[in-house]
């Protein structure tokens, strides 16, 4: 089998690594196409992950519109001069490519307000979304108990490295927590917002106050030389790491919160996604107790200072945690099974842990 992955995001890295390597190991041919982008090339170098690389990362709408034609002619002659059986990505790309080489094209995704699975659908053959996920997008939609975090952080997948407590300088009985601020230059995230600049720096002093603090900044805003935290400057990779062992995660973006989540780590979010129409993940994680959703910066303060003088926190997050991935899939599994049934090649029949969204 002949099998393409689309990683245009250091979180597509993250969703597909593992498949990328079990197909490999199974004898299969893979190819990765990224995007020329620092973060997502860190990762794909830092896992071993064989790519290629089909244009820039576009800041905006307007110079996404003005390179896609260059990608998609770059990605037209890398997918035919590689032949695939199946294509998994997100959006336009993949569905493109699965037209142009008449390839299923598998879309897994996980965010209702994104345009993604709009532009794909008439193209796709399958929509693998988790169970969370408040739209139906059809007779080609499939759902999953989890989330796309559960193909890295499941228990039969993630083994965390307590190393990272010494890499980061801290001692073994020190608490600490992450502060994660989102730069909101995607495409999806056109009219959000989180926390100002001045709410980040009164954020970090509150905190600082209780605990040591770590700021990962994906826009790079902050100057650090008058605040009382430390940059994150480890490998992106050994995130998981860390907050595996962090207190808490306090964050105005979504991906690193179901990380957290998943690890048992107790976490906040807080941006202007929050309230009735939330993103199903979210409300599934705060319905859990994993999850603290919160709109109000004031009500972030209060609570964020709350969870970290609470000793037993910690404890109560991992139970909840653990109660909850006893029915949470293996979605690396579930991938590599996808891939395998939707593969002309495939002779064997495939039983995949999904469900047809509406069926229980």
């Amino acid at each position: 089998m002949r099998c393409l992955f689309f990683n245009n995001t250091p979180a597509h890295v993250h969703l597909y690594k593992h498949t990328v390597t079990q197909l490999e190991d199974d004898g299969h041919d893979v190819l990765v196409l990224a995007r020329n982008d620092e973060f997502t090339e860190t990762l794909l170098s830092y896992h071993d992950v064989p790519y290629e690389t089909y244009g820039d990362r576009s800041e905006s709408l307007h110079s996404l519109a003005w390179e896609l034609p260059a990608h998609l002619a770059t990605i037209g002659t890398q997918a035919r001069q590689f032949d695939p059986d199946v294509i998994f990505g997100i959006g336009p790309y993949a569905a493109y490519t699965g037209t142009i080489t008449r390839t299923p094209a598998i879309a897994v995704l996980d965010s209702e307000p994104s345009l993604d699975h709009v532009v794909s659908r008439p193209f796709v053959q399958a929509f693998l979304t988790p169970a969370a996920f408040q739209k139906d997008l059809g007779a080609k939609h499939y759902e999953f108990e989890g989330f796309k975090e559960s193909a890295y952080l499941h228990p039969d997948v993630f083994e965390a490295d307590k190393s990272v407590r010494d890499d980061l300088g801290v001692d073994q009985d020190e608490s600490y927590a992450i502060v994660r601020f989102n730069a909101f230059n995607g495409h999806h995230d056109v009219g959000r917002q989180g926390f100002s600049i001045e709410q980040r720096r009164e954020l970090l002093s509150e905190l600082a106050d209780h605990a040591t603090i770590f700021v990962s900044d994906e826009g790079g805003d902050l100057e650090f030389e008058d605040l009382p935290a430390r940059k994150f400057d480890l490998h992106p990779a050994r995130m998981h790491d860390a907050l595996n062992e962090a207190a808490l995660l306090v964050a105005d973006t979504q991906t690193m919160i179901t990380e957290a989540a998943l690890l048992g780590t107790p976490a906040l979010r807080s941006n202007s996604f929050v309230g009735e129409d939330d993103m199903g993940n979210f409300l599934e994680l705060e319905k859990q107790g994993l999850v603290e959703n919160i709109g109000e910066f004031e009500a972030v303060l209060e609570r964020s200072q709350e969870l970290l003088a609470d000793e037993s926190a910690p404890e109560r997050w991992e139970q909840r945690r653990n109660d909850y991935v006893e029915d949470m899939v293996n979605l690396t599994d579930v991938i590599s099974d996808v891939a395998l049934a939707y593969s002309d090649t495939n002779t064997e029949p495939v039983q995949v842990n999904l469900s047809p969204r509406g069926v229980n």
